[in-house]
């Protein structure tokens, strides 16, 4: 069994400066997982926030950074089963009051 990292936790783990090395361990710590990958999507939400960099030293830091992070955590396809799968589980979620913000793109 595996975790994907959600862009939200990568988009703080760089503003914090957290090393992208803490971020393969934090799963195990937390939850017992040892497979962490990156779905296609994060990586479209993390490219955003690149591309919207104010300055060009922002958006030198945060090539470096993600780089760093697609050289360390592979990525994953996103098909149309995990789709399936993503839409289901958001839909349960919301039948019992919980919202995951999954249209929301948040730069870096």
């Amino acid at each position: 069994m595996g975790l994907v990292l959600d862009s939200s936790i990568l988009i703080v783990a760089e503003r914090e400066a957290e090393p992208v090395s803490r971020l393969l361990v934090m799963p195990k710590e937390r939850h017992g997982e040892s497979e962490v990958v990156l779905s296609s999507v994060t990586v479209i939400e993390l490219e955003h926030g690149l591309h919207r960099a104010q300055t060009a030293e922002q958006a030198r830091n945060r090539r470096n950074y993600l780089d760093t992070i697609f050289a360390a955590i592979p990525v994953e396809s996103f098909s149309r089963e995990m789709a399936q799968i993503a839409a289901k589980v958001d839909a349960e979620a919301r039948k019992n009051g919980k919202v995951i913000p999954f249209s929301a793109v948040r730069p870096l």
